[in-house]
């Protein structure tokens, strides 16, 4: 996708957009306005080749729920089994008597992994769910 070369370019802001970047470039650890940039611009074109892309792409599912409720966890295994989506792995952490933590990597396309994301997030006792997008931008 690149050679490694750097490039300028130079970008006018109105001050409170800026103000609103540099208070982002602190609050985010950046090192400079440049590499905030660069993660916003990696951000949306992953974004994009989600919504372009019909082949495989990688996705983490983060979700927390309540390991008591009942039939909670073989419905988390039901899905899980279906042939839409492939599970490359995932961690199960226990974080305290009554929920469980794991994280789920997957590859499938696009509206596969939203369809089971979706899924899992509408279970009853799934307190947070939440998927990261991965893709390689232009490859």
């Amino acid at each position: 996708m690149t050679d490694g070369t750097l490039r300028r370019f130079t970008v006018s802001l109105p001050a409170v957009l800026m103000d609103e970047l540099d208070r982002r470039i602190v609050a985010r650890g950046y090192d400079s306005r440049s590499e905030l940039v660069r993660d916003l611009i990696r951000g949306q074109l992953v974004r994009d080749e989600w919504e372009k892309l019909d082949g495989d792409v990688h996705g983490v599912l983060t979700i927390c729920y309540d390991h008591h409720r009942r039939e909670l966890k073989d419905r988390l295994h039901r899905i899980q089994h279906r042939d839409y989506v492939h599970i490359l792995c995932s961690t199960h952490v226990h974080l305290d008597h009554d929920n469980c933590l794991e994280t789920i990597i997957l590859r499938g396309t696009p509206a596969e992994i939203e369809k089971m994301a979706l899924a899992i997030r509408g279970l009853k006792g799934v307190v947070f769910s939440e998927l990261v997008r991965a893709a390689v931008p232009g490859a």
